[in-house]
C-alpha cells in the first residue's frame, strides 16, 4: 500500500498519505471477506488503473478491492481468506518468476508444518515501514526487533498480508508445489536455488555472494 500511495501521489491524484489513510481505515470494504483485516493491504490488487482527479481516494482504493475480488473468485478463494492472502503476499515480494511461485510456497509451507520460523526478509520490511523505520536496507539487527512481523523471532504467517498479491501467487498460496524444501536464497540472475537442508543452503549462500561479490 506504500508503493500504491507513491504511485498515486506521482501521477498527480492526491497525497501519499490520504491514500494511506484510506488503506488504513477503509476495511468495511472487506471485512465480509476477512473481518479481522487491519488494513485494505493484500485486497488492493495490482493492475493498471485508469483514475481521474474527480475520484476519492476511497473510490480508488474500493476499484482495487473490486478487482481482488474478481480475481479470488477467478482463483477459488472462499476459505481460509486472510491466511491464503497473508501467504500470497509473501511469495509475491520473494519472487517475480510466476513459475517459481509454487516451489517457494511449497517452502514456506513445509516451515509452517515443523513450527519453523519462516524468515522472510520482506515481513520484517514491511514491520519496518509500518512503524516508518525502514532505511532501504535489511541489517543483522533488524532480525532481532520485537516486532509482531519479525518472521525471524516469530514462528508461523505475519499478523497479515505484507503486500497486494497478484493472480499467480494467489494461485500458488492455494496451490503449491510438492516439495522436500526448506531454504532458498537467490541465484544472482533472477531466480533461486532450492535446498533440503541448512547445508546445502548455506553452500547456495557461498555461491550467491561470490556472485555478488564479482558485481
Amino acid at each position: 500500500m506504500f508503493d500504491i500511495a507513491q504511485a498515486i501521489e506521482d501521477a498527480g491524484l492526491g497525497p501519499s498519505q490520504q491514500f494511506l489513510q484510506v488503506a488504513k481505515s477503509d476495511i468495511s470494504l472487506i471485512s465480509d471477506l476477512s473481518p479481522e483485516a487491519k488494513s485494505l493491504e493484500g485486497f488492493l490488487f495490482p493492475n493498471t488503473y485508469e483514475f481521474t482527479r474527480t475520484e476519492s481516494m476511497h473510490d480508488m482504493a474500493a476499484a482495487m478491492v473490486k478487482q481482488f475480488r474478481q480475481v479470488a473468485t477467478q482463483v477459488g478463494l472462499t476459505t481460509d481468506v486472510q491466511k491464503t492472502v497473508t501467504m500470497a503476499s509473501i511469495i509475491e515480494k520473494e519472487t517475480s518468476v510466476p513459475e517459481e511461485r509454487p516451489l517457494v510456497a511449497s517452502v514456506y509451507y513445509n516451515r509452517l508444518s515443523k513450527n519453523i520460523a519462516l524468515q522472510a526478509d520482506p515481513s520484517v520490511i514491511y514491520g519496518e515501514l509500518l512503524e516508518g523505520r525502514y532505511t532501504g536496507a535489511l541489517h543483522h539487527q533488524d532480525m532481532q526487533t520485537n516486532s509482531s512481523y519479525n518472521t525471524y523471532r516469530h514462528p508461523g504467517l505475519p499478523p497479515g498480508p505484507i503486500a497486494n498479491p497478484g493472480k499467480t501467487s494467489l494461485e500458488a498460496a492455494l496451490h503449491p508445489a510438492t516439495s522436500d524444501y526448506y531454504y532458498f536464497v537467490s541465484n544472482g540472475n533472477g531466480h533461486h536455488n532450492f535446498a533440503h537442508s541448512l547445508e546445502e543452503h548455506n553452500r547456495n549462500v557461498a555461491k550467491f555472494r561470490k556472485i555478488a561479490f564479482k558485481r
